[in-house]
């Protein structure tokens, strides 16, 4: 019985969890209900991938009403792939998380701040696990507008401006993708998705069909923070309590990226047909500008954790350019970086709420001399670098070999400048994050430095997970490479 309800756990567990935090949570009691949700969650997504694995896409129906009629819940392998990589880092971040969040917020908010975490997660799971485009709308504005609280409630008065800028703008992404939705819905009479791709492939010549797709890339690259829609990501990364910069950086954007996969490809067919060809070549040249202007400003920002902003707004440049390709290996690129993005930024971030922790901000003044104060959260931050950086043995050096490749498959023209720009974009980061391991290894410590000592054995042990997921994923490909190209395979031919 419940292996059977497993998709309708994913996003149930959380969601339950939610208010009995609000009612129950006092001190620890709503950090252990948070963490046994979400462990629970990632133990569901695990399952999921599998069973995928195993035995093809799972459909699973609500209330008893078949599709397109009722609502349903559908687990291929790009969802199965995506819960993986949400419910994995939120469960790795759980852990860091009673200290890290007892450092930053007030006990008296503490369930509040757990309500509205649990609310983000069901949120996030939801969209990546529903077969209705409606139900996305509904999942990303649970999402975001918890969202919003947990950015809000940074100990920095800077964060309730940062909270402010990303409901006005997320608010704006939102509604143009609930237009796109429903100009579809008035064009095929049906809001779930692989009815909707059925019925759409008649309506070729239809303006709204070609209206609907623009509402839907604008406002998904909005929501993904894509350049130059990505004026509200900087200050939420860097205001929000560390935990949730950790946790976003690490998910919120890449659910946002599958749902630009899921339209472009499984509802549009990838849109060729459709005439909307153009719009390939504009991802890839905001592709491109992403990946070298977030590079280059970061290079020039003082606070690493705006640093991190800046260099998530490259990362996702990266995976804008391998959509852009709309090939086997292009897509294969883009959703490998997914997951590998995901250990990078979340070690990164991680390493920096220590950093909040122990030195009390974020600055490189803060960093002077901790690589012998915090040897080990300080190695963890070089490996995730070097993987930002793409070292051969790292999870970035994999994402962006299978980049080039797709660049250069596409012929010379674009394909070597964009490979040179590619390589360009990788040198940049090496300046940012040398800016770090400079500070940390080779700078004489501050005044009172002495002081400080290693962060907690769960933060510590936390961020190390993700940061040797950086080398082992790094050099064991078999898992996120093979689930990546056979995503790319069901992206563009349909078949599983």
């Amino acid at each position: 019985m419940i292996a059977a309800n497993l998709p309708a756990l994913q996003v149930v567990i959380p969601l339950i969890g939610a208010p009995l935090c609000m009612l129950l949570g006092r001190g620890r009691i709503a950090w252990a209900l948070s963490a046994a949700a979400t462990w629970a969650g990632f133990a569901v997504a695990i399952a999921l991938l599998v069973a995928v694995i195993e035995h093809g896409p799972i459909s699973y129906t609500m209330g008893g009403w078949a599709p397109p009629w009722g609502i349903e819940y559908r687990v291929d392998y790009l969802s199965a792939f995506v819960l993986l990589i949400v419910s994995g880092i939120a469960a790795v971040v759980m852990p860091y998380a009673y200290h890290s969040v007892n450092s930053e917020i007030p006990e008296s908010r503490q369930r509040l701040f757990y309500t509205a975490y649990l609310l983000t997660f069901a949120g996030l799971l939801g969209m990546a696990i529903t077969g209705d485009a409606f139900n996305a709308f509904v999942f990303m504005e649970i999402s975001s507008l918890s969202s919003y609280v947990l950015i809000s409630l940074g100990r920095s008065r800077r964060a309730l401006y940062a909270a402010f800028q990303y409901l006005v703008l997320g608010t704006i992404g939102a509604t143009f993708f609930v237009i796109g939705v429903g100009l579809l819905y008035m064009v095929t009479g049906t809001l779930n998705m692989a009815d909707m791709a059925e019925r759409l492939a008649a309506q070729a010549d239809s303006r709204v069909t070609l209206a609907a797709f623009g509402f839907l890339v604008v406002g998904l690259s909005l929501k993904l923070a894509l350049f130059p829609l990505h004026l509200w990501l900087p200050n939420a990364y860097t205001y929000a309590p560390s935990m949730i910069s950790a946790l976003l950086a690490a998910t919120g954007t890449k659910v946002m990226v599958y749902l630009l996969l899921r339209f472009m490809f499984t509802i549009y067919g990838g849109g060729l047909h459709l005439g909307v060809a153009p719009v390939y070549h504009v991802l890839m040249v905001l592709g491109l500008l992403a990946a070298v202007t977030g590079s280059l400003v970061a290079i020039f920002q003082d606070n690493i954790k705006r640093m991190l902003a800046y260099s998530s707004i490259a990362q996702l440049g990266y995976m804008a350019l391998g959509i852009s390709f709309a090939s086997g290996t292009g897509i294969t690129a883009a959703t490998v970086h997914l997951f590998n993005h995901a250990l990078m930024k979340g070690a990164l971030f991680m390493v920096m709420g220590s950093v909040m922790l122990r030195c009390g901000g974020t600055t490189i003044a803060h960093l002077r001399g901790l690589g012998r104060r915090m040897p080990l959260t300080m190695a963890a931050f070089v490996i995730a670098g070097l993987s930002m950086i793409g070292v051969p043995g790292t999870v970035g050096f994999v994402s962006k070999w299978y980049l080039v490749q797709a660049a250069l498959g596409s012929g010379f023209w674009p394909g070597v400048p964009v490979a040179v720009v590619v390589l360009a974009a990788s040198l940049l980061a090496v300046i940012y994050i040398w800016r770090v391991v400079e500070a940390a290894y080779f700078a004489d410590p501050d005044g009172g430095a002495g002081a400080i000592e290693e962060a907690t054995w769960p933060m510590v042990a936390a961020t190390w997970i993700l940061a040797g997921g950086c080398v082992v994923f790094g050099l064991t490909t078999d898992l996120t490479v093979g689930v990546a190209s056979r995503v790319a395979t069901l992206l563009l031919t349909g078949a599983p």
